[in-house]
């Protein structure tokens, strides 16, 4: 029998009109922008639903390895299985970059039996959120440069400008870039450089913002660089808020689509949880909060990454708490945790599966001992697993008081989470002990050395000396009680990526500290960590095509 790619199995299904999606959880045809039939953007007014909000889920990971882990494949299969079992259910993810599909991924709506769609437009422009992203962000970097050239009245010291210009596609190129050449009237020449636009302030503010006026009020707060007495100015300065709000109108609509089981889902933000705080947004989560009683959302990367910034950062801007936590592994990540190589990850060794869940059982001490909050491991099932590397797993979690189901959901969708399902609601109604890695009257040393003793199991934070001024400079000015959101790699609990399963005794370097004043946090650029990735050796863009028919193939 020949196995069917995930976009063979997204073409196959017949998707029912957005209008209905939309009516079945009570949303109105005049609350819907519709894009097309099966994709739609929903009017603000639809979080202010008098419901008492539904239970929260994340969905987070242990440490990526090439073998893969299929966070949002059980993300998507959980909130199926939900329905299957007759909850009101649906998820709140964030929407995919050009740059992993073009690059690593070829695609990020989920896989197998267990997928949102219509999945190629969704990985694909969907419905331009990005792109309108990328524009205000270049608008504010095109205002600055003519700002200085048409006589800088502000005083912006073009040797201090923070803000780049972003794309959203993974282009090495543009890290570094000289501009303003060839003459005065084409500028002041400078060093510059692109960031991917996931990675742009203006993404994290779209992401963080309640509503039109917060979203106006953030942008404005933003800094763009430091004039030369050394004093930040801001886009409120260069007058730029209104129209960079004006360019996002539409982009902060949470955009709703569907499962292939028909689930309502909320795809909205997406912030990158290496680079940014790597969850999707606000006005997605309250407003799915209202109109269904469970919402599966999910942080990126591992529990150190998206789960630490969604509760430190999402969290403690917005008051909303995880009722329950999904930690996802495979056994294959375990392995290659436990020493194994990708080429030897078909072959059963229990004994590797066993090193490997060092790496697990530091992810469930974030959660359970740092966070405070009940979790379940779901083994993300594959057809190689045996039954003595599954035991090996459930062994080590019950020393720990923690259940472990095995979650089918590529092969058989809602059905294969059946169990999952089932354990997530009864996990949502035991006690909890919430709390954050950090408190906010911490200063800023203090709040990173608390992220890697807690969450990484490090030492400390070793700020370089350009670090140190910038650290210095920032609380001068007022920062030092912003949360912190780490821009670290997300292949090792410590700042080297070769570093698997649960390192000891390391310490993490800040070689940056950059103000995101308008998102609300200050970003600390650990090891070797870059805002611009670059594509691997073999691109997934090599395998994406389309016919004569219009019909796209190689996305997966």
């Amino acid at each position: 029998m020949t196995r069917l790619s995930d976009i063979e199995i997204a073409q196959q299904t017949e998707m029912q009109p957005i209008t209905t999606i939309a009516e079945k959880m009570g949303i109105s045809a005049e609350q819907l922008i519709p894009y097309g039939h099966y994709k739609a953007k929903v009017m603000l007014d639809a979080s202010t639903k008098q419901k008492p909000n539904g239970k929260l889920i994340l969905v987070t990971a242990i440490t990526p390895t090439p073998a893969g882990e299929g966070k949002t494949t059980t993300s998507v299969g959980l909130a199926d299985g939900l329905s299957k079992i007759g909850k009101n259910a649906m998820i709140a993810i964030r929407e995919p970059s050009l740059g992993p599909v073009f690059g690593i991924k070829g695609g990020a709506a989920g896989g197998g039996y267990a997928q949102v769609v219509p999945m190629e437009d969704i990985n694909l422009h969907f419905t331009g959120d990005l792109h309108a992203i990328g524009a205000a962000n270049n608008l504010l970097a095109a205002l600055i440069d003519n700002h200085i050239h048409q006589g800088n009245a502000l005083g912006i010291d073009s040797r201090n400008i923070t803000w780049k210009r972003v794309v959203d596609m993974n282009d090495r190129q543009l890290r570094h870039i000289v501009d303003g050449l060839q003459g005065h009237a084409n500028g002041v020449p400078r060093e510059d450089g692109y960031d991917i636009t996931v990675a742009s302030e203006i993404m994290a503010v779209l992401c963080l913002a309640e509503n039109i006026h917060d979203l106006k009020e953030r942008l404005g707060r933003m800094i763009i660089g430091y004039n030369f007495d050394k004093q930040p100015v801001t886009a409120r300065d260069l007058k730029a808020q209104g129209a960079l709000a004006a360019l996002l109108k539409d982009a902060i609509k949470p955009n709703l689509v569907q499962t292939l089981e028909h689930t309502p889902a909320f795809i909205h933000g997406g912030p990158f949880a290496n680079i940014a705080h790597g969850c999707n947004s606000v006005i997605a989560t309250k407003a799915a909060l209202k109109y269904a009683d469970y919402v599966v959302t999910e942080g990126g990367f591992g529990a150190d990454l998206g789960a630490e910034k969604f509760v430190d950062i999402k969290c403690r801007m917005t008051g909303l708490q995880p009722d329950a936590v999904v930690l996802v592994a495979t056994i294959r990540a375990l392995k290659m945790h436990g020493g194994v190589s990708k080429k030897a990850l078909n072959e059963e060794n229990v004994d590797a599966v066993v090193a490997g869940m060092a790496n697990l059982e530091r992810h469930l001490h974030v959660i359970q001992d740092v966070y405070g909050l009940p979790a379940v491991v779901a083994i993300n099932k594959f057809p190689l697993d045996t039954q003595a590397e599954i035991d090996a797993v459930e062994t080590a979690c019950q020393k720990r008081g923690v259940d472990v189901v095995l979650s089918d959901v590529w092969a058989n969708g809602g059905e294969g989470g059946r169990d999952l399902a089932e354990r997530v609601v009864e996990l949502v109604e035991q006690p909890s002990d919430f709390h954050f890695v950090y408190e906010d009257e911490d200063d800023i040393q203090t709040k990173l050395d608390k992220i890697v003793q807690k969450v990484y199991g490090g030492n400390r934070a070793v700020l370089t000396r350009k670090a140190k001024k910038q650290m210095e400079q920032l609380t001068e000015l007022g920062f030092g009680s912003f949360p912190i959101c780490m821009a670290k790699t997300q292949y090792s609990f410590s700042d080297d990526p070769k570093k698997l399963g649960a390192p000891s005794d390391f310490d993490i370097t800040i070689k940056n500290l950059k103000v995101s004043a308008g998102a609300g946090f200050i970003v600390a650029l650990t090891g070797d960590i870059m805002t611009m990735p670059g594509l691997p050796k073999v691109p997934a863009a090599e395998r994406i095509d389309i016919d004569d028919d219009g019909n796209i193939t190689g996305l997966f």
